[in-house]
């Protein structure tokens, strides 16, 4: 078989543009609910699926052809399938061929993000039909997908052809023009007007903190949101002096915060490139947000709250102090196997009471509207469902749309060192900066260190590295602080800390990409580690319940053992084997450690002596480890009442922010040792914004 490379820029614009317009096809769902009243539970098939998959086909069908013709090829008749790894799944492409021509494509993406990559707008393919192109970085947060989609396909054009289509890779995009413009959207194009005192964007963590405190005050509020349903909260909220953390102190004293303290160390994290009268807003105001928003779960009967109170082995003081902010809402055991109890849920009903505040799903931000002094006065959104615009005239805009984790042009020109050190994962944020871009367009000024959260909890199989093109897995045992090595067999670091602490540790190594390795007593050892925070696998010191166990995090870890990211071996040799490591260097690596924890002494990096667990049981494990990238955290300035403010410093009337679209709190590092700390943050600004709004 002969090879034909087509470089990525032809392919894209011509054939593979195509079969990104079809990367929902038999996934594609109607929105339950898009009306402004409550959030839908799930979402049904009905017939504008169909159309919709019928014309992207047809599209997408067109615009193959006529790129096959262009790269003068021709195709022994029949159908053939091909697979690609999706970000969850294996993508599957099916095409027909007669001698000239495509005359058929189907593409199932059903394993994929049903919001992301399971599901793209037919808008794509009416893109295609009007003879635009679609870059594949240009469908925000469906890049994984998209990618194994053409990949598929490029096969299938090869078995039909007999010629091997290779897609060449271009020098990746800089993203350096990530900005544009503000749309230009003609008033003839407005078909619908919404009036409204309040307009919240964004129902996730922030969005529902601000949704219900509009609900305790009164004032008639809109929700709008692109997604079809609701996010629910992050499982850890943080928070100083809530009544579950006062009534911990009693018995643990030791768990008591000083708030300057506090305040001073997430400086420290930041360099101080952050807002220190933000950070006061935080630790004055979380301790009533905790005790408000526990009080409305725990008053529905189906959820509990817990402080998850542990800050480690004081025996042995850290470079890094933890802070016990941590608390978590769980459901009671009357509900526990109810699929359909959500905090969603919970906040849903408790709106629905209120009657005041009204939800409108599928509904994206496009721009802000200013008046001629520059205060905003509402915005233009579309519907998602048929694409029409929508004028929402409002008193105050509410910014809660999170960050730009999944737009990658924005990524690429904000935060390279990010894409080097991630992978692509099923679990992540949907954000893809829209907010932030809309705030840019009305004067907003954003933050001039840009930073996300990332945790070490993705692994890749032995012959990948880190890297944003690359897709892993979920291995949440990635945080305990067990002997980490790089490629060339060799530790480079104090392996305790916060998680990127050793993530920046690990970008200064060869492949951005670092080995975990732990023997047959892990799991003593991981209860002995005493860690803190959501990577905890034991019950915290006062029985309050982990976010996941041993047993279960052990099970996970199995089964990355059947899907080769984990390698199981019986000697220390063929564990570096497995890895793809140096076996030499990485044996006398292993028997230096375990001397330092046969003294209780790092010699080397320092580690605590409870942290020190030697590698010398069989079986031993070992895999590569890469970052989790959870959310950017750099966003626009705002001031202490949430107002969006402008080059000068200078509130934008009408416009607040808060959440990961939000700056002035993060700077270089995420503060992990504070428990809940991006969530505390995000639902005590809502929930202050809302308060200043509504006069209170």
């Amino acid at each position: 078989m002969s090879e034909k490379k087509i470089s990525r820029r032809s392919f894209v614009k011509g054939f593979a543009a195509s079969f990104v317009s079809l990367a929902g096809l038999g996934v594609l769902n109607a929105c339950g609910n898009n009306s402004g009243s409550t959030p839908a539970v799930s979402t049904a098939e009905d017939a504008s699926t169909a159309a919709a998959s019928a014309a992207a086909t047809e599209a997408a069908i067109g615009a193959a052809n006529e790129a096959a013709k262009a790269a003068g090829l021709t195709f022994t008749p029949g159908t053939y399938e091909a697979t690609a790894k999706g970000i969850s799944s294996d993508v599957k492409v099916t095409m027909t061929f007669d001698e000239t021509s495509i005359t058929d494509v189907k593409v199932d993406t059903s394993g994929e993000t049903p919001d992301i990559g399971g599901k793209i707008s037919d808008s794509v393919a009416q893109m295609i039909l009007d003879g635009q192109t679609a870059d594949i970085d240009a469908i925000s947060g469906a890049t994984v997908t998209s990618e194994a989609v053409k990949k598929a396909a490029a096969d299938c054009i090869s078995q039909a052809s007999g010629q091997q289509i290779s897609l060449s890779e271009d020098s990746a995009s800089t993203g350096s023009d990530w900005l544009g413009t503000k749309p230009e959207i003609a008033d003839g194009d407005l078909t619908e007007t919404i009036d409204t005192k309040l307009l919240i964007c964004g129902l996730g963590t922030g969005g529902w903190a601000a949704a219900l405190t509009a609900a305790d005050t009164g004032i008639e509020t809109l929700v709008i949101e692109k997604k079809e349903t609701p996010t629910n909260i992050r499982e850890d909220i943080g928070g100083i002096d809530s009544k579950w953390q006062k009534e911990t102190i009693k018995t643990m004293p030791n768990l008591a915060i000083d708030k300057m303290d506090a305040l001073e160390d997430i400086v420290r994290y930041g360099t101080g490139y952050v807002d220190y009268n933000l950070i006061k807003v935080w630790t004055n105001e979380s301790g009533e947000l905790v005790d408000w928003i526990g009080g409305i779960l725990e008053d529905s009967g189906k959820y509990f709250m817990q402080h998850e109170a542990s800050v480690g082995d004081t025996r042995y003081p850290e470079r890094d102090k933890a802070y016990a902010t941590g608390h978590s809402p769980h459901k009671t055991e009357e509900y526990a196997e109810d699929s359909e109890v959500t905090t969603s849920s919970v906040f849903t009903e408790y709106c629905e009471k209120a009657g005041n505040v009204k939800f409108k799903f599928s509904t994206a931000i496009v721009e802000l509207i200013q008046d001629g002094s520059g205060k905003v006065t509402g915005v233009i959104a579309q519907d998602m469902t048929d694409n029409h615009y929508i004028k929402i005239n409002a008193e105050n805009v509410l910014m809660a749309t999170g960050g730009y984790a999944t737009n990658t042009d924005m990524m690429n020109a904000l935060q390279p060192m990010t894409q080097e050190m991630k992978v692509q994962c099923r679990i992540g944020s949907t954000a893809d900066g829209s907010g932030i871009k809309a705030m840019l367009w009305a004067g907003g000024k954003m933050d001039p260190i840009h930073e996300s959260m990332m945790f070490n909890r993705c692994a890749v199989k032995p012959d990948e590295t880190a890297g944003y093109k690359t897709t892993g897995e979920w291995f949440w045992f990635g945080e305990q602080p067990f002997l980490k090595v790089n490629l060339k067999g060799e530790r480079f670091c104090n392996e305790s800390g916060p998680y990127e602490f050793m993530l920046h540790s690990m970008e200064m190594q060869p492949g951005h990409t670092y080995c975990d390795i732990f023997d047959a007593n892990n799991k003593e050892y991981t209860e002995q580690f005493q860690e803190v925070g959501c990577c905890r696998l034991w019950p915290f010191d006062n029985d309050a319940i982990s976010n996941r166990d041993y047993d279960s995090c052990w099970a996970s870890n199995e089964d990355l053992i059947e899907k080769g990211y984990i390698i199981k071996a019986d000697t220390l040799e063929e564990l570096a084997e497995g890895l793809n490591i140096p076996v030499d260097t990485f044996v006398e690596t292993v028997e230096r450690y375990n001397e330092l924890c046969k003294k209780g002494k790092d010699e080397d990096y320092g580690k605590a002596p409870h942290r020190l667990t030697p590698v010398d049981t069989a079986p031993f494990y070992g895999v590569r480890t890469v970052a989790w990238h959870l959310t950017t955290l750099d966003g626009i300035r705002i001031n202490t009442n949430m107002q969006v403010i402008d080059e000068n410093g200078d509130p934008i009337e009408g416009l607040y922010a808060t959440g990961d679209c939000s700056g002035g709190f993060f700077a270089n590092n995420y503060p992990n040792l504070f428990t809940g700390l991006a969530c505390g943050r995000t639902m005590t600004f809502a929930r202050h914004a809302v308060n200043f709004i509504s006069g209170k």
